[in-house]
């Protein structure tokens, strides 16, 4: 296991170097200027069309995919709401300090482009597989917008894609409900992991369609209550919003001391948990959410991308802002703690008695959440390097890991899902960035009041 760590270690440290935070942060600024701050000016319009895509009508009313594409949104929401926004927020300002939330709104602002030019694209570039289905994603609009000599890069995305699913988006996630409800609950983590394994067997193995009607419903109820309940904190803690404000931009810029348990930060620790916990969180650069926004009942990319630029706005923007003020009106984040446990006592120390409970049932529904969307975005890679029949061996084998993941060593699942996030971000950030005049072009067109159709109809077995 040292011998693992190490080499996880060692490439953690090259592929979240300061290569990759220019590479995310360089795209995501690339993007943003080439469509004129659009994300951001047009934020309004998203939020409108999310509202009326809740369910497939006009333009989708001839089911050109299989989920609406509220429930798009909500199953790619489904797995970024999730550990991130709770034990990635509050490891972010135990290593990097309070400046490291400000580091995390600047990768969400210019993340919005991304994530808008990566759903563009997924539908753009869509294919219909051997079951009637859509499939989509970076490994498709690599394939299909850059030709076939940029087809390596594909196999590579699918392949970082496929593993990395079993890390952020399943053992990361069963590892911290079961430490959480050990702690709050006492329940053994070999129960907890049992648990989600059937809950979430139930949900995977019926495929697209069950993923994101759980997740249509799920998500929006779990998330308002969340917020909710952190707005309730930082109303207790109202005195201390105006000072938690001023350390997030004070020590955005400069170097912040020891005190407590805490052991200091440099400003590039800052900026570097920011970049990686932001990412993390919202997964904007890393291609995952365009595979769901490929299965949306949609003919128009550019729509699809206005409501998937949400996705990245309300994860970090919003629950994430909320998770790291509730974290700095309490003193709690001097003493050392990281992780789940500084999240539930700052929310303890404001509702004693109440808060860690709260924290410890969002964090097992947003974990569980998170679970069936990356096993999609899992299952779709693996789909596109051994064809439709491997499907069911994908799901088969990703719910088995659950409970292994729940008995696991923490430490070492995080390094590794990390380590495989930024893997996986490489390929696509490359493809963004060649197909960035396909994303201006339509852009263009869609808000000239031009028609902006999917790409052709392309079978993906054949």
């Amino acid at each position: 296991m040292e011998t693992l760590n190490s080499l996880f270690g060692a490439i953690n440290g090259v592929v979240w170097g300061p290569l990759m935070l220019i590479l995310l942060l360089g795209v995501g600024i690339y993007l943003q200027l080439g469509l004129k701050l659009m994300p951001i000016r047009k934020l309004g319009i998203g939020f409108k069309l999310m509202w009326q895509g809740r369910e497939a009508k006009g333009e989708s009313a001839e089911k050109d995919g299989e989920i609406s594409p509220f429930n798009a949104l909500m199953t790619s929401l489904s797995a970024t709401i999730g550990t991130g926004n709770i034990a990635g927020v509050a490891t972010a300002i135990a290593l990097g300090g309070p400046g490291a939330v400000f580091w995390m709104w600047i990768t969400a602002l210019v993340g919005m482009a991304t994530k808008f030019a990566e759903a563009l694209l997924a539908v753009r570039f869509r294919e219909t597989d051997s079951t009637g289905y859509h499939v989509g994603g970076p490994m498709f609009y690599i394939k299909n917008g850059l030709g076939k000599k940029w087809m390596w890069l594909g196999v590579l995305f699918a392949f970082f894609g496929a593993v990395a699913a079993f890390g952020i988006g399943n053992t990361v996630q069963s590892n911290s409900v079961a430490d959480a409800m050990d702690a709050t609950f006492g329940v053994p983590t070999w129960l907890t992991g049992v648990v989600i394994m059937v809950l979430a067997g139930a949900v995977i193995l019926g495929g697209i369609k069950r993923i994101a009607k759980v997740a249509g419903k799920l998500v929006p109820v779990m998330g308002i209550a969340y917020i909710v309940a952190g707005i309730v904190v930082l109303i207790i803690n109202a005195g201390q919003i105006g000072e938690a404000f001023s350390l997030i931009f004070y020590y955005a810029f400069n170097p912040v001391a020891a005190a407590g348990g805490f052991a200091g930060a440099a400003v590039m620790a800052a900026i570097r948990f920011g970049v990686a916990r932001g990412i993390f969180s919202n997964e904007a650069g890393l291609g995952s959410a365009p595979i769901a926004h490929a299965a949306a009942q949609t003919k128009n990319p550019v729509r699809q991308g206005l409501i998937a630029m949400l996705g990245t706005f309300i994860d970090t923007i919003v629950v994430c802002t909320i998770t790291a003020l509730v974290i700095l009106t309490s003193t709690v984040w001097i003493d050392g703690e990281e992780g789940a446990s500084l999240t539930a006592l700052s929310f303890d120390a404001a509702l004693p008695g109440f808060g860690n409970q709260i924290v410890a049932v969002a964090l097992a529904v947003f974990a569980f959440t998170t679970i069936l969307g990356w096993s999609f975005y899992g299952e779709k890679c693996f789909q596109f390097l051994f064809g439709t029949r491997s499907i069911m061996l994908y799901r088969v084998l990703f719910v088995l890991a659950i409970p292994l993941g729940a008995m696991a060593q923490l430490g070492f699942i995080w390094l590794m899902a990390d380590t495989f996030n930024a893997m996986m971000a490489i390929p696509n950030l490359i493809a963004l960035a060649l197909l960035s005049p396909v994303v201006f072009k339509l852009t263009k067109d869609y808000f000239d009041g031009k028609d902006v159709l999917p790409g052709e109809s392309l079978d993906h077995d054949n």
